[in-house]
């Protein structure tokens, strides 16, 4: 008997066997009939911070066919170019065409390692998911170029660099010694009064690079903007007014009186850089005694004044935003963004800038 029921259960084991090749030989094989398409409206995308709801790019696509009804999901894969779509993006999709505001690229390209200001290269393309397989369409390549969040700031701003100068000629973007031209009322019109060493000068707009930058053009008071403009020479050391118009072309460059009071601490107080019971201080420049700067500093939307050695007896504001002449006795400076900043101050003609790091 227990012969019998060994030799049936290798049996009915067997039938099972056949049965099951059966099957895999019957299973139909899933081939995609049609590649997916995906294209976009434009390839060059400067996102619009000013804009974040408005349309920034739309795709038009068509997913995969195949020889088979299956169910097919579409995503948009997005990845910096150059990487093969390692560590990319997916965005589900329905219904074609698809787009994506400002906000929405700019959070995707800013968490594939985009880097801000900078037209980036990002490729798109359709995958089409059945099951555990994927089946991808042609790729495309935009150009985007993504933003930073932060205050709306639209002016230009100018640094003294050379051997006269705090910065000296060490154009390197970690050279922390750069010192920010005062912006006039009038754009493109700047001024900076100051201690300049026997020497010589050049204006750049970025520290790091030489693009764009002023220097002496063709004679004493006329500035040029060519990458061959001349040194401003300081044939003695003292303290000056420079005034420059960059529209214009033009400089003038006068020596002034040695500063006659100074401070022993400049600090700002109030509630765009804590409260007003707490002093925040600026360093002390080491080339200029009269100069104060707070770099990289995280500031609250608020306002704020400047203030002389830890005392109201001495303070300086004015209702303007990031850059002006603080009066002393002034009114309270504005600061509408909570955002990382640079801060100046000059205690010889009250003049500041807040300048956003972005």
């Amino acid at each position: 008997m227990k012969k019998f029921f060994k030799i049936l259960i290798i049996a009915v084991a067997g039938i099972s066997l056949v049965v099951s090749c059966e099957k895999d030989e019957d299973q139909a094989v899933l081939n995609e009939t049609a590649q997916s398409k995906i294209s976009a409206d434009k390839t060059t995308i400067v996102l619009d911070k000013t804009k974040l709801d408005t349309e920034a790019v739309s795709f038009t696509w068509l997913k995969s066919t195949f020889n088979l009804t299956v169910a097919s999901k579409p995503q948009i894969e997005l990845g910096i170019k150059g990487t093969n779509f390692k560590e990319s993006k997916f965005v589900d999709v329905i219904n074609s065409p698809f787009s994506l505001t400002n906000k929405q690229l700019n959070t995707l390209a800013m968490s594939l390692g985009a880097v801000v200001n900078t037209a980036n290269q990002i490729e798109v393309r359709l995958k089409t998911g059945v099951g555990k397989a994927a089946f991808y369409s042609n790729v495309i390549t935009l150009a985007v170029t993504p933003y930073i969040l932060g205050p709306n700031y639209n002016y230009t701003d100018l640094y003294l660099i050379g051997d006269a100068t705090a910065a000296a000629w060490d154009n390197t973007a970690t050279n922390t010694k750069f010192l920010s031209l005062q912006k006039g009322a009038t754009a493109g019109v700047y001024s900076y009064t100051g201690y300049f060493a026997k020497g010589g000068f050049k204006m750049i707009k970025t520290p790091g690079s030489w693009d764009t930058q002023y220097g002496m053009g063709g004679a004493t008071g006329i500035l040029s903007s060519s990458g061959s403009s001349g040194d401003i020479k300081v044939d003695v050391a003292g303290y000056y007014k420079l005034t420059i118009n960059t529209n214009a072309l033009t400089y003038t460059f006068s020596p002034i009186a040695d500063p006659t009071v100074s401070y022993t601490a400049i600090s700002m107080i109030g509630t765009a850089s804590g409260d007003w019971n707490t002093d925040v201080d600026l360093q002390k420049s080491t080339f200029d005694a009269h100069i104060w700067v707070k770099k990289n500093v995280a500031l609250n939307s608020g306002e704020f004044k400047f203030r002389a050695n830890h005392d109201w007896s001495t303070s300086w504001g004015v209702a303007q935003e990031f850059y002006g002449v603080a009066t002393i006795g002034g009114a309270n400076i504005p600061l509408s963004t909570a955002f990382k900043y640079d801060v100046y101050f000059n205690d010889i003609t009250g003049e500041f800038s807040v300048i956003p790091v972005f």
